[in-house]
């Protein structure tokens, strides 16, 4: 079930956004960005991931200047989407002001790679004879 909560706050953060997140959103948005349909401040679970994507899975975070390198927080949110199946990709702001092209061209490889990747084999318990 989706918190109603969680989704009234990613509304309002999408009303909001940083100058770093609108500058990658309109380089993201209506599926400009190598054919892949993003949409911002998604919900997944218990959290809300700055940019994300169905297909391929991928998340894109922006972190502010507040980041800690080592948050455990953040390696905790990885390690949830990583196991919802999401690929997570992390810039700063910096990054993005400063470097959009270079942000551009590692999430496009990101993509390749996340695109060419095995689909995962299923268990012996999940095929049917």
């Amino acid at each position: 079930m989706r918190d109603a909560r969680l989704a009234e706050f990613a509304r309002d953060n999408r009303k909001a956004m940083s100058e770093p997140e609108a500058r990658m959103w309109l380089a993201l948005r209506a599926n400009r960005f190598e054919g892949v349909k993003f949409r911002r401040q998604k919900v997944i679970g218990r959290y809300i991931a700055d940019f994300a994507a169905n297909e391929p899975r991928i998340v894109v975070e922006i972190d502010g200047h507040t980041h800690d390198v080592d948050d455990p927080r953040d390696a905790q949110r990885t390690r949830y989407l990583n196991e919802r199946g999401y690929h997570v990709v992390r810039f700063t702001n910096g990054d993005v002001m400063t470097n959009l092209e270079g942000v551009l061209q590692m999430l496009a490889k990101t993509l390749r790679e996340a695109r060419e990747a095995p689909l995962p084999t299923l268990s012996p318990e999940g095929e049917r004879a």
